[in-house]
């Protein structure tokens, strides 16, 4: 089985010209991030500590996240909070192919980068029954937690599916109602990031690539969003947490990364 997803490499020297020029405009940035910054629904979230910071987050995930990580880097360097991404190229997912492997590191992982918050976005490989994935992400809480950290799943942006697939929608579809199902503990969060995405692929917005012409991944435009909105939730979740604004991180070079194809 080929590890990474379908038609990542699919991008051109011209598509990687248009990511690195990539109008990350401020005021047209700030229009999209003010737009997709509320919205999301938190299930099963704990009542913060009035005054509390998030301190050291955590990043965990599959390609996508790899992506983006990448603002999401400058967003909470800006922003004077640790972040550290363990996302992974073809895996970094807690259930599904790969994902014994990825247990066997996984808690050590977890444990040695010290963090305060554990975001899991959920991932294109998180196949397998409802009774798996709740298991899995049941697993991902108690490690989480554990390490002294507090567990938050965030839904996968919705990704247009070719043969390799198409087989596993189903379990794609449902992974989002197994996290809420154990986030209903009171022990996890689960953020809905369709006030990002929306409901469907979608890969251009006003008029920029927002999402890789693979279906699968994410272009600066959108990682950028991303970054936006989920800063701003984790600013519900602490309320001593006052993200960085836009201009601060939006245009530092990591737009021009080789991770970003096909926009």
């Amino acid at each position: 089985m080929t590890a990474e997803p379908r038609g990542y490499g699919s991008g051109t020297v011209e598509a990687m010209t248009k990511t690195r020029t990539l109008v990350l405009g401020f005021a047209g940035l700030l229009l999209l991030t003010t737009a997709c910054s509320g919205g999301a629904t938190a299930t099963g979230a704990p009542a913060p500590a009035a005054g509390a910071g998030p301190g050291k987050v955590l990043f965990l995930g599959d390609s996508v996240a790899v992506g983006e990580a990448l603002p999401l880097a400058a967003a909470f360097k800006a922003s004077n909070v640790g972040f550290q991404s363990i996302a992974a190229d073809g895996g970094g997912n807690v259930v599904g192919p790969f994902s014994a492997e990825n247990w066997q590191k996984l808690p050590g992982r977890i444990t040695s980068a010290k963090p305060a918050v554990v975001v899991y976005q959920l991932t294109t490989y998180d196949w397998g029954s409802r009774e798996e994935q709740q298991a899995a992400y049941g697993k991902l809480l108690t490690t989480v937690t554990g390490a002294g950290a507090k567990p938050v799943f965030v839904t996968a942006p919705p990704i247009r599916p070719d043969d390799f697939y198409q087989p596993h929608m189903d379990d794609l579809n449902r992974a989002p109602e197994a996290a809420r199902a154990v986030a209903s503990s009171g022990k996890a969060v689960v953020l809905d990031a369709e006030a990002v995405w929306g409901g469907a692929y979608r890969q251009t917005r006003d008029g920029k690539a927002d999402r890789s012409t693979d279906g699968i991944h994410t272009c600066p435009q959108g990682a950028a969003r991303f970054t936006s909105w989920l800063l701003a939730e984790l600013a519900k979740l602490f309320p001593g947490f006052a993200p960085a604004t836009p201009e601060s991180w939006a245009n530092t070079g990591w737009s021009a990364d080789e991770h970003f194809k096909g926009c």
